[in-house]
């Protein structure tokens, strides 16, 4: 079965605008967050949506909410299943610090002060490996931690009943996931540099009868 996924990253929170980091913490979206909202609502009315997915987080739940509002392909909508398998990366003791601070206490101990340079150097699972090590409490998720709860997820979306082959599935995301999920996944040639905007809109194809690392396809990022 394939299933046509649309994630789209949450509106802009306080947090991102504040630039600090915001995995399973809470925050609410800024006025233009809504905007951002509403700006994915008006590029996706038009599909016709069998499923829909979020974290239990708020900015996710109202960043759906506002989509499937707006949504004119159908007269019912499908009801959003909320799960702590779609959250962000935790990031333990440096939730809701200042960005650049926490990763300048995850790289730097190995010569690498950004979270660029951590990728650059080393690879994206370094930077959640190396965030859980800087972690006095080593709350953070490791890469194989916060792999296994996201591969969950697909299999949550995956077993979800009533899905059928060519159905569209509504997955609302968030930064960092969408970026680790670019970087296992995607072919060469997408620009992973800077992270996806705020209500950004990027296209998969999840071929349910595969094993999670040949399963997904990317037909479009961060539009």
């Amino acid at each position: 079965m394939i299933l046509h996924l649309h994630l789209v990253r949450h509106g802009q929170t306080y947090f991102n605008r504040y630039n600090r980091l915001q995995g399973w913490s809470n925050s609410p979206l800024t006025d233009h967050g809504y905007q951002d909202a509403e700006k994915a609502a008006e590029k996706l009315k038009h599909v016709n949506f069998a499923a829909a997915f979020c974290s239990d987080t708020t900015r996710a739940v109202v960043t759906a909410s506002t989509i499937l509002e707006r949504n004119t392909a159908q007269a019912n909508q499908p009801q959003v299943v909320q799960d702590m398998h779609f959250r962000e990366q935790f990031y333990g003791y440096f939730e809701g610090q200042d960005m650049a601070t926490a990763w300048w206490a995850a790289g730097a101990p190995h010569g690498a002060g950004t979270y660029n340079a951590i990728v650059e150097q080393f690879g994206l699972a370094a930077t959640k490996d190396f965030l859980k090590q800087a972690d006095p409490f080593h709350d953070a998720e490791s890469d194989v931690e916060y792999w296994k709860r996201i591969e969950d997820g697909f299999s949550l979306i995956a077993d979800h009943p009533g899905l059928h082959d060519g159905n569209h599935v509504l997955l609302i995301s968030h930064g960092n996931t969408l970026l680790s999920i670019m970087h296992r996944f995607a072919p060469e040639g997408y620009d992973l540099s800077e992270r996806p905007l705020n209500g950004s809109v990027t296209q998969l194809d999840f071929d349910t009868s595969k094993n999670i690392e040949h399963a997904l396809s990317i037909i479009s990022y961060n539009r």
